[in-house]
């Protein structure tokens, strides 16, 4: 029997550290056997194609170099950690998947959906997550709590209108596939971002 697949999605700021914490622990508490990860990383190879991509003096990678390092990482990950656990009847909790693909190199880059679609078939073949949870915040609130937290990588350097493009396209993948797409309103208070992700859970776990 395979696992479940479940990514936590969301723009600069919006939490998802701590939500995917919250998340982990909540399924743990029910019986579920987890593997938690995150994109771009998750093995070896993948973390350090993450500090390439990250590294501010990287500031003239071309988009199509960023777009490539994102699915080469991804290929990995789902070859060394992602699929060997669905098959083995884990389930799998991912901080980011090819959504954020589609928000940071789609909207916030430009690159055209069909492009990176031909990406995610290759390397996906047909794999999609069996939920996803995206934690929406207004774009200057993000980025407020964000520059709070640590000093401002290649991708958090970039301009608001970035954000702006990335949060919209977010919300486009939420309005286009809103079987597995959940989301959050995580302007709020964490008490309350988290009670609303409980909600989600129980709701999603009992239809299964």
């Amino acid at each position: 029997m395979k696992g479940r697949f479940i990514t936590i999605e969301g723009g600069e700021g919006a939490g998802k550290s701590s939500n995917l914490d919250f998340v982990r622990r909540y399924l743990e508490q029910r019986g579920v056997e987890l593997v938690t990860t995150r994109e771009p990383g998750g093995t070896p190879l993948g973390e350090a194609i993450r500090a390439i991509l990250l590294d501010r003096r990287n500031r003239e990678m071309a988009d199509d170099t960023e777009l490539l390092l994102m699915f080469a990482a991804r290929a990995q990950h789902l070859a060394e950690r992602i699929l060997p656990a669905l098959e083995a009847g884990k389930w799998v909790l991912c901080d980011r998947f090819t959504d954020a693909t589609y928000a940071y190199q789609g909207g916030g880059r430009g690159i055209p959906g069909e492009r990176i679609a031909v990406l995610e078939q290759w390397v996906q073949k047909g794999l999609q997550p069996d939920l996803t949870l995206l934690l929406d915040i207004p774009v200057e609130q993000g980025l407020a709590r964000a520059g709070a937290r640590s000093a401002p990588d290649r991708f958090e350097s970039e301009r608001i209108a970035f954000f702006e493009r990335v949060r919209a396209a977010y919300l486009e993948q939420a309005r286009r596939f809103p079987e597995r797409y959940r989301v959050i309103d995580a302007s709020r208070p964490l008490a309350q971002v988290q009670r609303s992700l409980a909600e989600v859970l129980e709701a999603w776990l009992a239809e299964r």
